[in-house]
This record gives C-alpha cells, sequence and structure tokens, in this order.
C-alpha cells in the first residue's frame, strides 16, 4: 500500500518484514519516552528529551517529520520534549544525482537535458523527504527542482503502521497516553505526510494561496513563486526560483533602505487574511520559507504544510479571538472551546472560563510590546487538552505561525504588536473588533 493511499485507520497488523524494525523502534523509544512524560524539567526528562531525539534521528525520515510536528505544536506536548526536538535535524545525505534524474525522466517523461537547459548537479539542500536542485529553463528562467527522494513513501507507509501500533497500546495503558491522544496524533501525522508526499497538492496550494493574497493586495507586494505546471508531477515541483533575502537576514535587508516594518506588515495581514477569511494558510512560515524578494516584495516558500478552517471553525475563531484578545469575555472564550468538541455542563463553562482568566490576565495585563499573542493561544491549547477536546490541529498551527511572526516582529517592527493592531482587528473582525464588545487596545507607538 502506498502513502499516499493510507488510511491510518485501516491498518490494523504489522507485515512480518516490519517485525524487526518494530522491536528496534520500541527499544529506542520505548526507555527516552518514558523520561519526558514526568511532569516539570527535570534533569532526568531533559536527558530522556535528548535521548528521545537522538533515537528519532537514528530512526530516519519518518521520526525525524514525527519530531518536527512535536516541536512545532506548542501545548500539545511537554515544553522539555517540545524544546529538545526542535534541534532534530532534517539534513541527511544528498541522493546520487543518477537517483535523482531518474525519478524526474520517469515522472515527466523525457530527458532532462530535453527539460531542462541546465540542471546542477549538487542540490541546494537535502531533506528527509526531498532535496532541491537549482535549474535553468530552455527560455532562460532560473527555477527550482523538488525531487522526493526515491522509495521514501514505502519507508512512511511501514513506519506510520508501527507507530499506530505503538499509539494504540500507549492509548490503553497509560492515562497520560490517553490525555495527549496518541492515536489521534499519528492519524494526523499520516494525512500531512500524504499530502506532503504529493507535490502535485502542493503545486495546488501555492496557486491557492497566491489567487488569494492577488485578489486583496497591490501586485508586487505579496506573492508565492510562480508553478511551472509542464514540469510538475507528484514527485517532482519545479517553481519559479526566488532571488532575495530571507527574513531574519537582518542586516542585509537594512542595507536595502526598504521599510521592513511595513513590508511585514503586509505579509502578516495577507496571511491573517487567508485564514480567517478564506480558511486557508500556509502553515510553516519559518524564515527559510519567508524571504523579501529583490524588488521588497513579501514572498511565502514551501507549501507542504497548510492549514485549512472550515466554515464552522473559521466562524468560531473569528468568535472567540476578539474575546480574549479585545473584550476579555473569557466565557465566551470558553464557550468556542466547546463549540469545538467539548461535552457541555452548566459547571464546565463557568470553571474553564476561571481558568482562562487565571492564565491569560496576567498576560494581557503586560505592555503591549510584551504581550506574545502566540503564547496565549497555545495556553487556550493547554486549557482545551485539561477538558479533554481534541481542538482542530489547524488551531495549534494558527498559534505556531503567530509565535514566528512576533518573533520577525521584533527584529523588524519592535513597536509593533501584530493582534492589538486596530486597524488589522477592524479588517478581521469588524463589529465584533469595535465598541460592541469593548475598546481595541492602543498599540505602542504608531504603526
Amino acid at each position: 500500500m502506498r502513502i499516499e493511499r493510507l488510511v491510518p485507520s485501516e491498518i490494523t497488523h504489522v507485515r512480518p518484514r516490519e517485525v524487526r524494525r518494530a522491536i528496534t523502534t520500541a527499544r529506542l523509544l520505548g526507555r527516552a519516552g518514558a523520561r519526558t512524560v514526568r511532569p516539570g524539567a527535570s534533569p532526568r526528562s531533559e536527558r530522556g528529551a535528548l535521548a528521545l531525539r537522538q533515537s528519532f534521528e537514528e530512526l530516519g525520515p519518518t521520526y525525524v517529520k514525527l519530531a518536527q510536528l512535536v516541536a512545532s505544536s506548542p501545548g500539545l506536548f511537554p515544553d522539555v520534549l517540545a524544546d529538545e526536538l526542535r534541534a532534530c535535524l532534517d539534513s541527511v545525505p544528498p541522493v546520487a544525482y543518477r537517483d535523482i534524474v531518474e525519478v524526474i525522466e520517469a515522472d515527466l517523461g523525457a530527458h532532462h537535458d530535453e527539460l531542462f537547459a541546465s540542471f546542477d548537479r549538487e542540490p541546494m539542500a537535502s531533506a528527509s523527504i526531498a532535496q532541491v536542485h537549482a535549474a535553468t529553463l530552455h527560455d532562460g528562467s532560473d527555477v527550482v527542482v523538488k525531487v522526493q527522494r526515491p522509495g521514501i513513501g514505502r519507508i512512511l507507509d511501514s513506519d506510520l503502521r508501527i507507530l499506530l501500533k505503538l499509539a494504540k497500546g500507549l492509548d490503553k495503558v497509560s492515562s497520560k497516553g490517553r490525555m495527549a491522544n496518541p492515536v489521534a496524533v499519528v492519524e494526523d501525522f499520516a494525512t500531512t505526510l500524504s499530502e506532503e508526499l504529493n507535490f502535485m497538492i502542493e503545486a495546488r496550494s501555492m496557486e491557492r494561496f497566491g489567487e488569494i493574497i492577488t485578489a486583496s493586495h497591490t501586485p508586487g507586494e505579496v506573492r508565492v513563486p510562480g508553478v511551472h505546471w509542464e514540469l510538475t508531477s507528484p514527485r517532482v515541483l519545479t517553481m519559479e526560483r526566488i532571488h532575495g533575502y530571507k527574513i531574519d537576514d537582518l542586516v542585509e535587508l537594512q542595507a536595502t533602505g526598504w521599510d521592513l516594518g511595513a513590508a511585514l506588515k503586509r505579509g502578516v495581514r495577507a496571511w491573517l487574511e487567508a485564514a480567517l477569511e478564506h480558511g486557508f494558510f500556509h502553515g510553516d512560515v519559518h524564515a527559510g520559507n519567508l524571504m523579501l524578494d529583490t524588488e521588497g516584495a513579501v514572498v511565502y516558500l514551501d507549501f507542504g504544510i497548510c492549514g485549512t478552517f472550515d466554515d464552522k471553525t473559521r466562524d468560531i475563531v473569528r468568535r472567540g479571538l476578539p474575546a480574549l484578545l479585545v473584550s476579555g469575555d473569557f466565557e465566551a472564550v470558553a464557550q468556542a472551546i466547546f463549540d469545538m468538541g467539548a461535552v457541555l455542563n452548566p459547571t464546565s463553562l463557568e470553571q474553564s472560563a476561571k481558568d482562562i482568566a487565571e492564565i491569560v490576565e496576567p498576560i494581557l495585563g503586560r505592555p503591549l510590546s510584551e504581550i506574545s499573542y502566540g503564547e496565549v493561544l497555545i495556553d487556550i491549547v493547554r486549557i482545551g487538552t485539561r477538558y479533554e477536546v481534541r481542538l482542530p490541529r489547524e488551531l495549534v498551527l494558527v498559534a505556531k505561525q503567530l509565535l514566528y511572526f512576533e518573533r520577525y516582529a521584533k527584529l523588524m517592527a519592535p513597536d509593533w504588536a501584530i493582534l492589538a493592531d486596530p486597524e488589522l482587528l477592524s479588517f478581521l473582525f469588524g463589529d465584533m473588533a469595535s465598541g460592541e464588545v469593548g475598546e481595541v487596545r492602543p498599540v505602542d507607538a504608531p504603526a
């Protein structure tokens, strides 16, 4: 069974050829993992987290990706574990040039010299799922070609079967396991990997995000690379090469003389509009995936991970965020959490509102320049877990992206508090961010 068609809930057995791999996996993960579920950050748990990261790296691509999922899902896992797994390396030895060419020619149906005027033998980057090469088309266009590692689908398929069996076992024997919902984590992980392995999905996501931002922003302000569809397949993605600067290359960016704060605000507004107006957003805006090109436009790269809000969830978020950040109506925030799946009773709503207020009010009481709205949302995720709500994966993704944007704001626009910007709040939430629910907090300094 190929990973693209994998339905995790249907996995009921581990194939004989996977037994040895399962034993190795259980041995490497078991001892280290047991030490990371203890509350708090003790030397013992820190050593366990380090051992777990080393085990993930030794086990290979599936577990490197799983480590990234844990590290990028703040609030769902112990902090000591998430912090350590951020260092899990996704850089691996490159696939041989001839093997990359074989994938390209098998998928695109022609010799690579016919497809490209030039193709760099050495990759620009080599990761666990794919590697990227620079190339030139016959019309002179500079492109990058993302090529899937040969056989990676079979490896991931096998490992996911093992992980699901381990997750079901953990769910049965551990109350902590049930709170973390390990089966749901593996199922979500399998869905994410299935999408990431099909580059046609990534290409369509690029175009969808591009159409959203093009419809509401001046051309050249925010954009995505163009896709070369005639040179794209499920295992090969050819796109425009972007020349410019990573979003955190502050020294080089400052030398351009551009208004970096204004550029960042355009990029963040485009992202928030896509998420809250259209229900679709880029789900991994780390510094390698966000650039300013040589004309000063904000460019979003790498759409392997995207999030979507259905209409119900988007409405809940659009109702809950102003209640949390503008009016301080914590009972409305608690109601939004319950609307996402908790069983509601009269006392739990009142108690959860008190829980939210206890955690969030001290944070929101700080000066605006010190407030991290990403951290506030992470605390909301933790409260949801306390009430055994399986909050949407997208809510965690949103919190993660806000943390990234806040990091960039400290570099490029230190006086700007993203979700306290009156213009942005009014644009996103309309009357919900106006006097109907309370006054909008002023920013520290004019934008």
